[in-house]
Parts: C-alpha cells; structure tokens; sequence
C-alpha cells in the first residue's frame, strides 16, 4: 500500500488562497421544476421539523404533519425526476454500448430515447385517468383534496415528458446520447 503524501503548504500560501475571485452564480442554468422542487423540499422539511417540535418538545403531536410530509415527499420525488430527465441523470447502462458497432449503438439509443418519451407521456395519461377516478376525495387528517397530489404527479410526468422530448432532439442534433459517450458528458454543466 502505498503511503499518502501530503505538500506542505504555507501560511501566506493559505491566505492567498482566499483572495482569488468567487466564481459567478448563474441562475439560469436551472429549471423550473428545480425551483419548484426547492419550494416543496422545503415546505416538507418544515412539516418533519413541526412534527418533531409537536411531538418530541410539546408532547402534544399535530397528526396533519406527517401526512404533509408524506405528500410533499412524493412531489419532490416526481419533480424531481424531471430534473434527472433533464440532466440525464437517471440510472442507465451502457456497457452494451461499448461493444456494438457505431451505427447498431446509434439506431439503440433513439429507440431508447423514443421508449421513454413513450414512457412519460402514457405514464402521465394514466395519472391524469386516475385523478378523475379519485375526484372529491380528501386527504385523512385534513381537508384538502387528494388531487393536489396526484396533480403534482401528473405535472412531474408531463415535464418528464417534455424533457425526454427536448433530451431526445439534442441527442438527435448531436448525433450521440449519453448511452453513446458517457464520457462526454461527465463534466458539463448543469
């Protein structure tokens, strides 16, 4: 095994290091869906704290917490997934692709990329369906419907939909997905 080295570095090496330049924030770089999914997240980390404080410090627990933060998970979850759509960013394998030929490995990956938008789109059908099957019911401890829920379902599938569509056309402009050359895409930007 063999022994860490460590470079000795400098007070004033030290110092200087905290005067170079902080790098611009740039916002633009993220969806809609991020935002969303940051208001949600946080919405739902206010619930488990309120549940926490009701339950642990007042010994007297507010029972609708648990049922937000349930629900506010599941938002988080199906928004959130369109982000990983969009990033591409979900669990995928591409060891196949290593050993097809080019042109095999091409024709595959459209095919893929049309499964999914398939996917997306009768996946957000069915929720939509499900949602007019679930109409006029409540959540249990309070009254609000269950529809919100299932609508923040219905919108995470339709922009996973519209991200696999505009994923799909840039992977067509480019001639190459991420199943193609993984390491192409392992430092770009968000």
């Amino acid at each position: 095994m063999k022994p860490e080295i460590h470079t000795e570095i400098t007070a004033e090496e030290l110092a200087h290091a905290f005067e170079e330049p902080v790098p611009e924030v740039d916002l633009k770089q993220y969806g809609v869906e991020d935002w969303a999914t940051l208001a949600i997240f946080w919405l739902m980390a206010f619930a488990v704290f309120l549940q926490f404080l009701t339950r642990y410090v007042l010994n007297d627990s507010f029972a609708w917490t648990e049922e937000i933060a349930t629900y506010c998970l599941v938002a988080v979850v199906f928004l959130g997934a369109a982000m990983c759509v969009r990033l591409g960013r979900h669990i995928h394998v591409d060891l196949l692709f290593r050993y097809l030929p080019a042109r095999v490995a091409r024709a595959l990956a459209i095919m893929i990329d049309a499964i999914r938008t398939v996917f997306f789109a009768y996946a957000a059908y069915l929720v939509w369906n499900f949602m007019a099957i679930v109409e006029g019911e409540t959540m249990t401890t309070i009254m609000l419907p269950k529809n919100w829920v299932y609508g923040c379902v219905f919108v995470g599938f339709i922009l996973m939909f519209l991200r696999s569509v505009q994923v799909s056309i840039d992977n067509w402009r480019r001639g190459y997905s991420i199943l193609e050359r993984p390491e192409a895409f392992d430092a770009a930007p968000i």
